[in-house]
């Protein structure tokens, strides 16, 4: 088989491609605090806004159409353009949010569709999403609460810590000083990892129980839990129309993930699109009757998610890695070897089926 790629509309030179670009400054940005109230809310929206404005100025259109469903549109017209009857795609991490538009929009185009470490952005209930993405993050959690007997591996010790930095934020060095939700969003980072990070989680949670978070403090990049400040993500997402919604999804979120909270969950990432100058044009939707079947594959928590949605599509396969990662057709040669065979002969993995 022939692989066919293409540049990404909106980036352009800036990653290396040739597309139409925005002439954007791309950067992550700290996730700002939850608003206290409502003017405080307004500030977060007018900031927000002040960051996009000049990116959307410089071309409204293309700013205006940069969702996945936009992006679906592109590969629909690359599929018609190289003649292919019915498209064949690999999705990994965000563009497997590109193969399910793609399935919404042209069900009928569809011969193979892999998502590979992504989420589901096909739930008919919004909230229900983001209630059992927390319960995910609290499972990873759990995991290293169950990694050893050390104090600081004990829910009621982590729950303290968080506590405390909430009511006073626990200095980390350099002039850095770390809430108790940003020690939930790092500590994200230590989990994700399996056992290699759980130890040094372990160490970093008894350094800041002593007063020092400086174990939190990310090794590159910014020194906040920060979320993509993008064109693509603020159009694909519900975001908060005020205060007293995002108060409480805010509070469920804390109650069903006592440990984790908001950390990891678009009611975090979402934050940044607050008052942003273009709306939510591809929101999630459940995938149309009729499609071909789909396969799915992820590690931890992403295989759950994604598991989500190939539920909506009766005879989908996935394969699952019971452990750490981020996708796995690169570095997992077991699943590698399923995927390729659904890719190439739709031979769909057995349910069960594990890498």
């Amino acid at each position: 088989m022939n692989i066919v790629t293409w540049d990404t509309r909106g980036y352009g030179k800036q990653v290396q491609g040739t597309s139409t670009a925005l002439p954007c400054t791309w950067t992550r940005v700290p996730i700002p605090a939850f608003p206290e109230d409502d003017a405080d809310f307004a500030r977060l929206s007018d900031l927000n806004r002040g960051l996009a404005e000049p990116c959307r100025s410089s071309d409204p259109e293309l700013f205006a159409n940069m969702s996945s469903a936009d992006h679906a549109r592109d590969m629909e017209a690359i599929r018609k353009a190289i003649g292919e009857p019915k498209l064949t795609f690999y999705g990994a991490s965000y563009a497997g949010f590109y193969g399910q538009a793609y399935a919404r929009l042209f069900p009928g185009k569809v011969r193979a569709i892999v998502l590979d470490g992504t989420w589901n952005h096909s739930a008919a209930d919004w909230n229900r999403e983001l209630e059992l993405t927390a319960l995910q993050n609290e499972q990873a959690m759990g995991r290293y609460f169950a990694s050893c007997e050390r104090e600081a591996c004990r829910p009621a010790f982590w729950q303290k810590l968080v506590a405390k930095a909430d009511r006073s934020p626990i200095p980390a060095g350099a002039g850095l000083a770390y809430d108790g939700r940003d020690l939930q969003g790092l500590a994200q980072s230590f989990v994700r990892q399996g056992p290699k990070g759980w130890s040094a989680l372990a160490e970093a949670i008894t350094k800041a129980a002593r007063g020092d978070a400086s174990g939190f403090v990310p090794a590159r990049g910014l020194r906040f839990p920060d979320a993509a400040n993008g064109v693509t993500e603020c159009t694909d997402w519900p975001r908060f129309a005020g205060r007293k919604d995002m108060a409480a999804t805010v509070a469920r979120l804390n109650r069903i993930a006592p440990n984790m909270g908001t950390a990891g969950t678009m009611a975090t990432a979402t934050l940044n699109c607050v008052g942003w100058p273009a709306g939510v044009t591809n929101p999630p939707a459940p995938l149309p009757k009729g499609l071909p079947p789909l396969v799915g594959a992820g590690a931890w928590g992403e295989s759950d998610a994604v598991a989500r949605v190939l539920a909506q599509v009766p005879g989908s396969g996935l394969v699952r890695h019971d452990g750490p990662g981020h996708t796995l057709y690169p570095s997992n040669e077991c699943a590698r070897g399923h995927l390729n065979r659904y890719l190439t002969g739709l031979v769909v993995p057995a349910p069960g089926t594990t890498c």
